[in-house]
This record gives C-alpha cells, sequence and structure tokens, in this order.
C-alpha cells in the first residue's frame, strides 16, 4: 500500500475512533507485572496508536518499550500506557490532571491526529499540545513528542503546517522529537491491520526498535 493510500485510511479509521468521547480509562495499563516500588516511570500517551487499539495489550508499543527498555538493563523503569482511542488534544488536556497522578519521570507524547481527522483549527491543536508538555514538565516529567504526518486531502497548506506545528514546538520548547511516529511502518500492509492505519504487532516492534526505543534509551543514559 502507497503512503498516499495509508494516508487515506488514516483519515477514514481516525474517524471510526474519533466518536468516542475521550473520558478516563478506569486505569492506564502498568506495562510490567512488576509490583515492587518503580525508580523511574514512563507514560505513554496519546490516542489509539499508543492504547494499541486492535493488538493485545502486550503488544502495543508500550509493552514492547517495557521489554526493550528491561532488555538492555533498566530493571527499575515501568512504562505505563496512558493512550486513549478517539483522544483529541483537547480531551487530552481535560484528562492531564488524572493521569499525572502516574508520576511520570518522563512522558513519551504522541497526539494530534484525531484533531486533522476533524479539521480543527490547527492553532488550537498547536496551543494545546504546548500546554500539555508545559503542564507536564511543571509536574516534574521530561517529555519526548513525537510527531504525525496526514493526508492531502485537507489541503496543502493544512497538511504542511500540521507536519510542522510539531517541528515548531519541539524547537520552541526544547524538547526531544520524533519526527515521525508512524516512521517505516506508515503504508507498509505488513506492518499494519487491515484498516491500513493501526500498526499490528510486528508494525509495533519496529516504531519502537527504530523511532522511540534509541532516544528513550539516550534519555535514560543521561538521567542515570
Amino acid at each position: 500500500m502507497k503512503i498516499i493510500q495509508y494516508g487515506l485510511w488514516m483519515i477514514l479509521a481516525m474517524g471510526m475512533t474519533a466518536c468516542q468521547e475521550s473520558t478516563p480509562p478506569n486505569q492506564p495499563q502498568e506495562t510490567t507485572s512488576q509490583t515492587a516500588h518503580s525508580d523511574y516511570v514512563i507514560m505513554a500517551l496519546g490516542d489509539s496508536l499508543t492504547e494499541g487499539l486492535g493488538v493485545d495489550e502486550n503488544h502495543n508499543y508500550p509493552a514492547i518499550l517495557q521489554q526493550q527498555i528491561s532488555a538492555e538493563g533498566f530493571k527499575n523503569v515501568q512504562v505505563v500506557n496512558a493512550g486513549l482511542s478517539g483522544e483529541t488534544s483537547t480531551g487530552l488536556l481535560n484528562r492531564l490532571d488524572w493521569v499525572m497522578q502516574l508520576e511520570p519521570d518522563l512522558t513519551v507524547l504522541n497526539i494530534g491526529a484525531n484533531d486533522a481527522m476533524r479539521g480543527l483549527d490547527l492553532a488550537l491543536t498547536e496551543q494545546n499540545i504546548r500546554t500539555i508538555i508545559k503542564k507536564l514538565r511543571n509536574n516534574d516529567s521530561d517529555v519526548i513528542l513525537a510527531g504525525m504526518e496526514i493526508y492531502d486531502n485537507l489541503g496543502r497548506d493544512y497538511v504542511s503546517g500540521f507536519k510542522d506545528m510539531y517541528v515548531r514546538i519541539a524547537e520552541d520548547l526544547k524538547v526531544p522529537f520524533i519526527p515521525f511516529f508512524l516512521a517505516g511502518v506508515a503504508g507498509q500492509t505488513e506492518y499494519n491491520q487491515k484498516d491500513g492505519i493501526h500498526p499490528n504487532q510486528a508494525g509495533y516492534r519496529l516504531i519502537v526498535e527504530n523511532n522511540i526505543l534509541p532516544i528513550v534509551l539516550d534519555h535514560l543514559e543521561k538521567n542515570k
């Protein structure tokens, strides 16, 4: 499947998930069986791409990140899945105080795709993401921002503005940046579910190994 086809399916599939209300889930998924105190908490925060819609909870990206981090020797690091399908940046901002009770040391933030699906004002989305990052930092969490890209049926200006928004936020707020969360997976049939936009187990593993793990490990090494 070509990248253009991916983008079209992204808009359609996000529409199916975005109809859900952005209400706090019963409990963020703890992606480790560890019950003892964790010295360091990583919160994966975002929408269905973070929650892992359509895959077993042991095969979403936070669970795979937990496995990889533990294999690298960081035994006291706990990854918590705070993703919610259908989430917009406004919905995430509204539930942020609730999820911050997890007291994350590091947050991997990926949000905005559902805003784009609805054609929301980019200025609103950008302001929401900036506020989310600032509130996380004010609560002693470092932040890694993961960017997204969208299909051009919303117009070239909107598409380029959406992509550039993440770059601008990362530069202005000086946060570590993953340019495209789905890099290497978007548009690749073998790495996606039948809807063409949500990664399967293999896709999530590739996302973690190539896009997320290197920047997270670098952060952990610097903060030992």
